[in-house]
């Protein structure tokens, strides 16, 4: 890269204030945050990373070093992006898995919900099944994924996908097959949420605690190699 293409050592620097006022609002959403998928929380950290890309490249331009941060997320996965430059329409794609821990605290809230209608024909809260069908159609799912664990639920894996459209699509078209015509190219940004983030910065302080026990026993070897080299003097003991 040439010097003229270099950005400046005030951009750099600007760049790493930008990164701590997002540090600052991002602990602030977190704090005050309303639930487990609270909106102003995912747009924070999507700020943060935002921040964080930008000054890792100006730091790398100018200087020619790079941050220790990684944001987890699922940009390389993703092919660029074709769809239109100005949106008139999108689409939100969202997949949350649960595993049901405890059924019969679900059958429970299920024979609550009928109980609060007054249904009197077939209960269907007395199937696992049956109880999921009562719960979706009683509550939103932010609202269940909120509080999964009063319904006897634990989460999995989750995603969120935006997809930009030129236009609208019609009323119906694609309620045959929803997820089927997702064109990747079309993704605008997506938020990915994993146990298996949580993994990598396990096993990240694993090798962490290995390097400090190999450090510790070449400490060790070195003081018994001196102790060895030196023995005490007889005038001493």
């Amino acid at each position: 890269m040439s010097d003229a293409a270099q950005p400046t050592a005030a951009e750099v620097r600007a760049a790493a204030e930008a990164v701590k006022t997002a540090l600052d609002r991002h602990l602030a959403a977190v704090e005050s945050r309303s639930g487990e998928d609270d909106p102003a929380v995912f747009e924070a950290f999507n700020q943060l990373a935002a921040a964080a890309e930008v000054y890792d490249e100006l730091l790398y331009d100018r200087y020619d070093e790079v941050t220790p941060f990684e944001i987890p997320g699922a940009e390389d996965a993703l092919p660029p992006y074709t769809g239109p430059e100005e949106p008139n329409a999108l689409s939100v794609l969202i997949r949350r898995d649960y595993a049901v821990a405890e059924p019969q605290r679900l059958l429970a809230q299920a024979e609550r919900i009928e109980a609060a209608e007054g249904d009197d024909g077939t209960p269907a809260s007395g199937t696992v099944h049956g109880a999921l069908g009562l719960l979706f159609g009683e509550f939103e799912p932010d609202e269940i994924a909120s509080r999964h664990k009063e319904f006897g639920l634990e989460e999995g894996d989750s995603t969120l996908w935006v997809t930009a459209a030129d236009e609208p699509a019609e009323p119906g078209e694609w309620l045959e097959a929803p997820f089927e015509q997702v064109d990747p190219q079309q993704v605008v940004c997506r938020f990915d949420v994993s146990a298996v983030f949580d993994d990598e910065i396990d096993d990240v302080d694993d090798e962490d605690d290995a390097d400090g026990d190999d450090l510790e026993d070449e400490l060790d070897s070195d003081l018994d190699e001196d102790e060895e080299l030196e023995p005490l003097d007889a005038d001493r003991r």
